[in-house]
C-alpha cells in the first residue's frame, strides 16, 4: 500500500510531504481507536528483542532518529508505529526558522536525502508544553539538543544547559548534537579543547538537575561520520573521561562519494543508503575504543534487518532509522524487527544483546 502512497508523496515537495505526514500523525494520535489499531498491527512483541540500557526498557532495538519530530508534537503517533524508542528534536533554547527553502532534497537513484534544515524548531519552551499536553508512550523518548545558530561557539555550552534545564523532566535520555553540518561552525565543537569544556559544563548541569529531580538522565554524544580515525579516538576518549553515557554514530555526511543523482550538488547533510557502510565502519572503530563501556546507538543508511544486524554486530546496542522510513514506509520498524528475528533464528542467537560487538570476538 505504501508504494502507491509514496508515488503521491514523491510528487510533492519533500518538505511539504513531511508536513503532510506530520498532520496525518497528529490526526492518528488524536483518535485512540485508530492509534491502538496501528500499534497492534505494527508492534513486534518478542522477548528476544528486548534490551535494557541506562535503566530504560527498550521493547526492541529499532528507534526513530531525531529530525523527524522536530517540535516534539507527534511522538505518541510515532510510538504507535512499532518503534522501540523515539528521539525528538533537534530542539534549541529559542525558536528558530532554520535555513532558507528549498532545504530538503530526495536523491531517488541513490535512495538518499540531502537536508540543510538548520535546526528549525519551535524552541524548548514549546516542546515542554507538548510534553505536558500529550500522552506519554510506554517506550523511551529521547530529546536531541542543539544550540541556536546565532549563539557563538564560546557560549554554546549555555545553550545546551538551557535546553537541558527546560526539558529535563520530559526526556528519558538526552543527546548533545554537535555534529550537524547545517549550523555554521557547529562541528568545530567536536575539537578536543572545545569538547572538553563543553561536556564538562553540560554534565555539571545534568548532575545538578539529577539532585533536584532525584533522577539521573543519561547524556549521549552524537558525532559526525566525516572524522579521521585519530579524531574519533580523541573525541571518544574525552567523552569517556568526562562521563558521557553513550555515543550516537553517526549524523549525516558531507561526503558525496558514489552518488548518481544530479541533486548531489546541493549543500547539506546526506543521509540514506550511501551512508550505510561509512556509519558501520565508524561504529566498529568506536566499539574498539569503548569495548562496551557505554552503549552505542548506530544510525546511518539502515533500510533492512540485515543493515541493522551488521551495525549491532559491529558494536551498536541500539539502532535508529529515518531516511529508510521515507523509502520503505511507516512499517519499517516492524519489518526490520521481523527480519532481525529471522537472522537471529538462522544464526541461533537467543537474544539481541548477544549480537552486540560479535564481530570483535
Amino acid at each position: 500500500m505504501y508504494r502507491s502512497l509514496r508515488r503521491l508523496l514523491f510528487q510533492m515537495d519533500p518538505e511539504q510531504a513531511h508536513e503532510w505526514t506530520i498532520r496525518s500523525l497528529k490526526w492518528m494520535q488524536a483518535n485512540p481507536w485508530i492509534k491502538n489499531s496501528f500499534q497492534r498491527q505494527m508492534t513486534v512483541n518478542d522477548p528476544r528483542l528486548h534490551t535494557t540500557y541506562w535503566g530504560l526498557s527498550f521493547p526492541n532495538p529499532v528507534g526513530l532518529a531525531a529530525g523527524f519530530d522536530k517540535h516534539a508534537n507527534v511522538y505518541p503517533g510515532l510510538a504507535a508505529l512499532g518503534f522501540g524508542y523515539v528521539e525528538v528534536g533537534t530542539l534549541t533554547p529559542r525558536p528558530q526558522s532554520g535555513n532558507p527553502k528549498p532545504r530538503l532534497f530526495r536523491l531517488l537513484p541513490d535512495q538518499a536525502v540531502i537536508n540543510r534544515m538548520g535546526f528549525n524548531n519551535d524552541g524548548a519552551e514549546a516542546a515542554k508544553a507538548s510534553f505536558t499536553r500529550l500522552p506519554r508512550p510506554s517506550i523511551p523518548i529521547g530529546i536531541n539538543l542543539g544550540k541556536n545558530k546565532d549563539t557563538p561557539n564560546d557560549e554554546a555550552a549555555e545553550d545546551y544547559r538551557k535546553g537541558l534545564n527546560e526539558l529535563y523532566s520530559c526526556g528519558d535520555y538526552f543527546v548533545i548534537n554537535i555534529s550537524s553540518p547545517n549550523t555554521k561552525g557547529l562541528r568545530d565543537l567536536q575539537h578536543a579543547a572545545s569538547l572538553n569544556s563543553l561536556l564538562a559544563a553540560i554534565l555539571e548541569k545534568r548532575d545538578e538537575l539529577a539532585k533536584k529531580y532525584e533522577q539521573k538522565r543519561p547524556i549521549l554524544l552524537k558525532i559526525a561520520p566525516d572524522l579521521e580515525n585519530e579524531e574519533v579516538e580523541e573525541i571518544v576518549t574525552i567523552a569517556l573521561e568526562k562521563g558521557i553515557d553513550g555515543i550516537i554514530a553517526t549524523n549525516t555526511t558531507i561526503s558525496r562519494e558514489d552518488l548518481s543523482s544530479p541533486l548531489q550538488k546541493e549543500t547539506g547533510g546526506l543521509s540514506g543508503r550511501p551512508l550505510v557502510n561509512r556509519s558501520t565502519a565508524m561504529i566498529r572503530r568506536i566499539y574498539k575504543i569503548t569495548r562496551g563501556r557505554v552503549p552505542i546507538i548506530g544510525v546511518g543508511g539502515i533500510f533492512t534487518g540485515q543493515d541493522a544486524y551488521d551495525k549491532i554486530r559491529a558494536g551498536a546496542n541500539l539502532i535508529q532509522v529515518y531516511t529508510g522510513m521515507i523509502y520503505r514506509g511507516p512499517s519499517i520498524a516492524k519489518w526490520i524487527n521481523q527480519e532481525l528475528l529471522e537472522l537471529m533464528n538462522r544464526d541461533q542467537v537467543s537474544s539481541i544483546s548477544d549480537l552486540v560487538g560479535l564481530d570483535h570476538q
